[in-house]
């Protein structure tokens, strides 16, 4: 069982670790500290719930399905894109920081919903958990330590993101380094859109 768990632990850590724009907003909430551990525990879920899906054999519905995940990839471009720019103008403007936050903090109802959309809005989320994972668990002695494992990955990288990015918020929130994190941030999730808009992660 202890081999699975660690089998599940690492592939799906190499797997959600690559996944950019997810952890790119849990660590900018974090930054922020602003409703953080909710954004986290958004993304712990749902990947928990997508892993144990595949195990169970959701994934061949997926595949046989295409036209879902076309249409999930435009509409996750249009996402990504409308993300991207508001990052990108609060780098360019100036408008982050703790106190603009701290004078404009989104409800926790929007971060958990804007949480969700950028985890299911990406493909390549559903192939990874969906078809991936399950695939390499298939061929483990003990399907169940497998899963375990799996969902430990999210359980352990989010919590870090989330601790991580609130501990080093004092240092990140400085005025110039939030307007780097936020071009930053804003760039990678532009790069993912036009990498889904290419099909590249689709």
């Amino acid at each position: 069982m202890l081999e699975s768990y660690l089998t599940g632990l690492l592939m799906s850590g190499s797997i959600i670790v690559a996944i950019g724009a997810q952890n790119a907003y849990v660590l900018g909430r974090a930054v922020r500290r602003e409703h953080h551990w909710w954004a986290a525990g958004m993304c712990m879920s749902t990947d928990a719930l997508l892993i144990t899906a595949g195990m169970l054999g959701v994934g061949a519905l997926l595949i046989a399905a295409p036209q879902v995940m076309e249409v999930l990839r435009w509409v996750g471009v249009a996402f990504l894109a409308w993300l991207a720019g508001q990052a990108l103008y609060r780098a360019v403007t100036g408008c982050h920081g703790l106190e603009m936050s701290a004078q404009r903090s989104d409800s926790i109802a929007s971060v958990l919903l804007t949480t969700l959309a950028v985890t299911v809005l990406n493909p390549q989320v559903y192939l990874d958990t969906l078809v991936l994972i399950p695939a390499v668990g298939a061929q483990q002695t003990n399907a169940s330590g497998f899963l375990g494992g799996a969902v430990s990955a999210s359980l352990l990288w989010f919590s870090l993101l989330a601790w991580g990015g609130a501990a080093l918020s004092p240092w990140l929130s400085r005025p110039t380094v939030w307007r780097f994190i936020d071009a930053a941030i804003g760039m990678l999730m532009l790069i993912i859109a036009i990498s889904l808009a290419s099909g590249g992660l689709g």
